[in-house]
């Protein structure tokens, strides 16, 4: 039996990596794939540039793909600026999730100002943005998934309810096992 695959994208600082570690919490069979992560194996000196970013996001598909071939149930925490991205995810693992953390740009530079733990990664992104760097929703693009299974405004939004609003739809999602 294949595996699920729950993406969860949104602007840097929307609070991907908080709710994919409240869900691990909850479902401790899943793997969190953090692009963060497999950026540092691939690309440890990275550049950001338009090919390599291809490079490493197919790369991250690949692996989900890969371990929900297996059985595994997998969260991607990935921003995923492009939907090419995300599109590739659905068109190759049957049992995909979207799930869009919807949040005010200026919301995220606030919340990443105050970051204590990156979980990996740049720190003062939107800074760099503002200085040049390629940073989805302020120097590169950030495609707005068309339509995602769950759509969550983390602006207004706590995190334990965000959580419990995901939750609700893996639990009606996932097969019992």
């Amino acid at each position: 039996m294949d595996g699920t695959a729950l993406w969860i994208t949104g602007l840097p600082g929307s609070g991907k990596s908080t709710i994919a570690d409240s869900l691990k919490e909850i479902h401790p069979d899943f793997i969190v794939l953090r692009m963060d992560d497999v950026r540092k194996i691939i690309t440890p000196d990275p550049s950001y540039s338009d090919s390599e970013r291809e490079i490493v996001y197919r790369s991250l598909v690949f692996i989900a793909k890969m371990l929900t071939d297996l059985g595994h149930n997998v969260i991607i925490d990935a921003t995923g600026n492009m939907r090419k991205w995300r599109e590739l995810a659905r068109s190759l693992i049957p049992e995909y999730i979207e799930v869009y953390l919807k949040c005010p740009v200026d919301l995220c530079r606030d919340r990443e100002k105050l970051r204590r733990e990156t979980r990996g990664a740049p720190r003062d992104i939107y800074q760099k943005g503002e200085r040049g760097w390629p940073v989805p929703g302020i120097s590169a693009p950030y495609e707005e998934p068309l339509e995602p299974e769950i759509v969550v405004d983390t602006g207004s939004t706590a995190v334990k309810d965000a959580v419990a609003v995901i939750n609700d739809f893996l639990i009606r999602k996932l097969p019992r096992s």
